[in-house]
């Protein structure tokens, strides 16, 4: 099941739950808006290249809509969609005041020299204009993008509207980037791991992690986790797969990626096959890469007890039901991966006014939202007898139902 109907499925479910009109759910359905445009570019040969830019504007009955920008050469139309959606139930279950969007470029951004990236990046930007902002939707950095492109962003689209750095989070920090945004949705997976162990009695300390994927969110986590005693025994990355019992010393791994650019052939733990990172045994597992990881194949072989979803969909529905049924407790993407655009949100609110926090503040910030959140959810799987994937999703796609309810926006 591809990740738009995994997504469709979820929303159905949570909109049955909540006994939503089916107008109502319809119209929670269907995008707000999709742009699809055409960037022409000069290359640095001097001939012209073309590529395709767009945007899938989910939602914004509850404020502006969020949502990344990847350059990446397989931008799938139904995945974008998914995305945006996803966004839309994510900001919800966060409470931040924003609606879901996506989007991006079809193009190999490795193929492309820096002075290419940036014309392809302004180009775009000069396309879309008119039609993203601060209060109508504010795009961040994703797959293949990074907080120079968002700076080329804000510097194209402020020639038209002024200087408007809250117009993209995920910004250099000398352009108005918030501190503590780097390592957020890794901070924000390692409170939500927190507040999920903390109601079963345990804390971070003594558990033993395996975490799948060692780029932005799975290197943090793993940090975090290892500061506060957590054990991580195993991790993977495009390079391979590497494990330790006794648990592996992550300060070291990270000089190590640095030096080599990856896990494989470090010192201090032995290889492992990567197709096998997901059922190594331990208690908490943290998919941290791609999607549709975890599914029908593997599912009855996984060993841990909890799953946090730092990634987006790593979990397909058949898996899903195989896993609930071993007693394995799953806490949602849509929850736990939302560190990232909480701090996001932090930023944005920081440009608004002007005024930048400090990194304790944010970071404590974070805490705060994450530990609610989880609150919210449970609240939720109480009131309709559900999962914590449902008791998410009915919770995000409940506020956008009241919100748009309120509004007058139903059919």
């Amino acid at each position: 099941m591809n990740a738009l109907a995994a997504t469709n499925r979820n929303f159905k479910l949570a909109a049955r739950l909540l006994g939503l009109d089916s107008k109502l759910e319809q119209s929670l359905l269907i995008p707000f808006r999709e742009i699809k445009v055409e960037c022409t570019i000069p290359k640095d040969d001097g001939t012209l290249a073309s590529f395709v830019g767009f945007r899938v504007q989910h939602d914004n009955a509850r404020g502006p809509m969020k949502g990344g920008i990847r350059y990446h050469p397989e931008v799938d139309p139904d995945e974008v969609n998914a995305l945006a959606q996803l966004m839309t139930w994510k900001t919800a279950v966060a409470n931040i005041p924003y609606g879901g969007a996506k989007g991006g470029i079809g193009c190999s951004p490795s193929d492309l020299s820096i002075s290419e990236l940036e014309r392809l990046t302004r180009v775009f930007t000069q396309k879309i204009h008119d039609l993203i902002g601060i209060h109508t939707d504010v795009p961040a950095p994703d797959m293949g993008t990074n907080p120079q492109t968002m700076a080329w962003i804000l510097d194209e689209y402020s020639k038209f509207h002024g200087y408007s750095p809250a117009v993209v989070t995920g910004k250099p920090i000398d352009l108005g980037g918030s501190l503590g945004r780097d390592a957020a949705t890794g901070r924000g997976a390692l409170f939500a791991a927190e507040a999920l162990l903390n109601e079963h009695g345990k804390g971070i300390a003594g558990q033993r992690f395996v975490i799948q994927g060692f780029g932005n969110v799975g290197s943090w986590a793993a940090k975090l986790i290892h500061k506060q005693g957590g054990k991580v025994v195993a991790v993977s990355d495009i390079t391979g797969a590497i494990k330790n019992e006794k648990g592996i010393d992550i300060e070291s791994l990270f000089k190590h990626v640095k030096e080599t650019r990856g896990v494989k052939g470090f010192h201090d733990a032995h290889v492992i096959d990567a197709n096998s990172i997901l059922v190594e045994d331990c208690d908490v597992l943290i998919p941290a890469a791609l999607g549709g990881v975890i599914n029908k194949d593997n599912a009855n072989e996984i060993k841990a007890k909890y799953i946090v979803e730092a990634a987006n969909h790593p979990t397909d529905p058949e898996a899903d039901e195989i896993l609930s049924k071993k007693g394995v407790t799953i806490l949602p993407d849509i929850y736990a991966n939302s560190g990232g655009v909480t701090v996001s949100y932090f930023e944005w609110v920081q440009n608004i006014q002007g005024f930048m926090w400090d990194e304790k503040k944010v970071n404590d910030e974070l805490k705060t939202y994450m530990t609610r959140g989880f609150k919210d959810v449970k609240e939720m799987c109480k009131t309709h007898n559900c999962d914590l994937r449902m008791g998410a999703f009915t919770l995000g796609v409940n506020r956008v139902a009241r919100a748009t309810v309120l509004r007058g926006w139903e059919a």
